[in-house]
């Protein structure tokens, strides 16, 4: 079905590479205006150009670091100058310093909540109110399969993305009857080219980065990682009308590697 988003805005966060750039790229083939938002300001601006000259989408960007107060807010507001409205918000920002639990400082468990909970936590907030006054709004976040499988150096990643699924829930139940629904798309490991917002906590092959992406590869029934277009299709799904009678699930885009 083409067009599933004709006539809608949606809002991405951390949408200029990876992830975040596969599904502002499907929402805008799907016909939505789409605001890129995210961290760096040259990849944003370079995402929104792109957007408009393949696919005829009308795209803005927004760079700030959603985790600081008052950031969410403006990312609102310049949607809503834009546009007049939003649709869909998709809190995609994230990333965090992958290492044994002992071995993160005060600096890490920061980083990690910041860009995990926090980011998704004001932007959710921020973007509640303008929504309700329509009646009608979609959020999406992108969580981690290893909240469930609890892969071996994640506890404090987990946390954050924990948080990000259980608040889903309950912001679910309190709207349930004010046309918002909230969901959570949950990938395994995802290969993608640019892996930045993820630092090796090791050289060595078995305790470090490698070794941990290699242990979440061998979860996976099907024998390979996730692709950014798995996840998009599954939030394609999500922030359609079509999903409108779901709200407080988590979709597990894993390949098999928890099931049920």
């Amino acid at each position: 079905m083409a067009d599933r988003l004709a006539g809608r805005t949606a809002v991405v966060t951390g949408a200029g590479t990876g992830i975040g750039l596969e599904i502002s790229e499907r929402f805008a083939r799907e016909g939505a205006e789409v605001v890129v938002a995210g961290l760096e300001a040259g990849p944003c601006a370079e995402a929104a150009r792109s957007l408009t000259v393949r696919y005829g989408a009308k795209a803005v960007s927004f760079a700030a670091d959603l985790s600081e107060q008052g950031a969410a807010e403006r990312l609102c507001r310049l949607a809503l100058e834009t546009f007049g409205k939003v649709d869909t918000l998709v809190n995609n920002a994230g990333g965090g310093v992958i290492l044994p639990s002992l071995e993160h400082t005060e600096e890490t468990l920061q980083r990690t909540m910041n860009n995990n909970l926090w980011t998704a936590l004001r932007c959710t907030l921020a973007f509640i109110p303008p929504m309700l006054e329509r009646g009608y709004g979609r959020f999406v976040n992108v969580g981690a399969e290893s909240v469930r499988n609890g892969l071996d150096a994640h506890a404090v990643y987990n946390a954050a993305k924990g948080g990000v699924h259980a608040m889903m829930s309950g912001f679910a139940r309190e709207f349930a009857t004010r046309g918002l629904t909230f969901n959570t798309v949950a990938p395994s490991y995802v290969a993608i080219e640019r892996q930045s917002a993820v630092r090796e906590a090791s050289k060595g092959p078995a305790s470090g980065l490698s070794g941990v992406r290699r242990r979440a590869l061998d979860l996976i029934p099907m024998g390979r990682a996730a692709t950014p277009a798995d996840v998009a299709a599954a939030v394609l799904f999500l922030a359609s009308e079509e999903s409108g009678f779901i709200t407080g699930q988590v979709l597990s885009v894993n390949g098999g590697s928890s099931m049920q």
